[in-house]
Formats: structure tokens, sequence, C-alpha cells
């Protein structure tokens, strides 16, 4: 049996135990594996397995350090904020996709249908979850945790770094920031034919109620708005999940640049 990984490192433990932190703390802010019904033991096995096979070539500039400084405990926050960032912008793209089904879920008359959502580990409104859990199919569909372990793991521990975060941190701001921007600007995408077409027949709604006053637009409001939504979601739903799909991939393209801004070499 051929020991040279384990060799490696015991060799260079340090440097194990600080790959194994940013992925464990990647594990602990993404959607999906983030979820108190994947157990702990798993998230640790995974980012264990994954620090394992990253590790050969991770910080190839060749810095050492000792475990037992303030300076490597520093170093462990450092590498943990970089995984929380990569998480972090993961749940954003995602929390484009719910806040779409919030905008239109109170015009609707589902804004008393806020039910816990896992994924998101909030309290969701009922269109809200419902996109979150499609966008989470696609995101299986298209490959999506490999794309998040190849290029926001993979690819950024061979030249992204703590000091690199430092040095580069002015990008992570204004990045962060615009991408916030891009959440609602996508929900307002996705959204907007529904909450359009909404908005016309609550004008209509409005005019029959002055043309004939008799009818109880109150109980007969929200049956036809529900029908309408739910039947302009099922004529876009194709088309939403090309929406999905292009939200997503832009989102993996803008993280992208940021890495080669910090460092990466991608």
């Amino acid at each position: 049996m051929d020991l040279t990984p384990f060799s490696d490192i015991l060799a260079r433990l340090p440097f194990f135990v600080l790959v194994t932190v940013r992925i464990l703390a990647v594990i602990m802010t993404s959607p999906l594996l983030s979820i108190q019904s994947v157990p702990r033991i798993a998230k640790f096995g995974l980012a264990g397995l994954t620090g394992f096979i990253v590790f050969p070539n991770a910080y190839n500039e060749g810095w050492s350090t000792d475990p037992f400084t303030l300076f490597f405990l520093l170093l462990i926050i450092g590498e943990a904020l970089l995984g929380v960032l990569t998480g972090l912008f993961v749940s954003i793209v995602f929390s484009a996709f719910s806040s779409a089904g919030q905008f239109f879920s109170y015009q609707m008359g589902f804004g008393a249908s806020e039910v816990y959502d896992a994924l998101a580990q909030i309290e969701n409104p009922l269109l809200g979850q419902f996109f979150n859990l499609m966008a989470m199919l696609v995101f299986l569909q298209i490959n999506g945790f490999h794309e998040l372990f190849i290029r926001g793991i993979m690819h950024s521990v061979q030249g992204v770094n703590c000091f690199s975060l430092i040095n580069g941190g002015d990008a992570v701001v204004p990045f962060l920031i615009k991408s916030l921007a891009t959440l609602f600007m996508y929900a307002a995408v996705i959204s907007l034919p529904v909450i359009g077409t909404l908005f016309l027949v609550h004008i209509t709604l409005g005019l029959l109620s002055k043309a004939a006053p008799q009818m109880n637009l109150l109980s007969e409001g929200f049956p036809v708005t529900i029908l309408v939504t739910f039947l302009i979601l099922v004529l876009m739903l194709p088309r939403m999940v090309n929406v999905f799909i292009a939200v997503m991939d832009h989102g993996f393209f803008v993280f992208q640049k940021l890495l080669v801004s910090l460092g990466a070499s991608l």
C-alpha cells in the first residue's frame, strides 16, 4: 500500500488543516449542504475528503508557519472567511430565486402562507420555497456542485489564500454590493411577468367593482388571482428554467473573475 499521500499530509499538516477549514466553511454556508438534516459527521467527512484531494495543489508558493502560534490561528480565521465568502456568494444566487417568489406571493393572496424553508433556513412564502426547490433541482442538473468544488475550491486554493484576501480586499466589498444589487435585478426580471399580469388583473377587478358594486370581489378576487398566477407559472416554467441556468452560469463566471482578481490562476 502506497502511503506517500498520507506522508505528505503528516509532513505538511498545518496546510492540510488550513485547506480543510476553508472547505468546511464552504460546506457550512452553501445551500443544501448546510441544512441541519445533513449530519455533521458527513460534513466533516466531506471536508476532509475534499481537502485530501486538493491538498497536493494547495499553496504552491511554499510559505510555511508554525502551527502553535497566534499567526497560525489568524491564518485559520482567514481561510474560514474565504470559505464563508464562497458559500455566501452561492447563497446570494439562490436568494434571487427565493426573492422572486416573495415579490408576487402577497399580490396573489399567498402572503400568509409562510412555511419553514429547510434550504434557506428561514420563514419563506410558499412560492419562494417553490422557486428555491426548483433552483436546487436545476443546480443539480447542471452539475452545480461540480462547478462549486472545482472553481470555488480546487482552483482557489492554488493561488488564493488569506494574504490574497487582504491584498485584494478592495475588490471584495464592491463585489458583494454589486452581487446584492444584481440579486434584486434577477429577482425582478424573473417575477416581472407575474407581477405585471397581476397588476392588470387587479385593475380589472377594480373596474368591475365600480361597474357592479353588488359583486363580492373580496371573496372572488383571491381565486382569480391565484388561478391566473398558476396559469402563468405553468406557461412560463420551461423558459424560467432557462433563466435559472443563465443566472447560475453568470454567477459562477462573476465569482471566477473575483478569484482571478485575488490572484487565482484559472
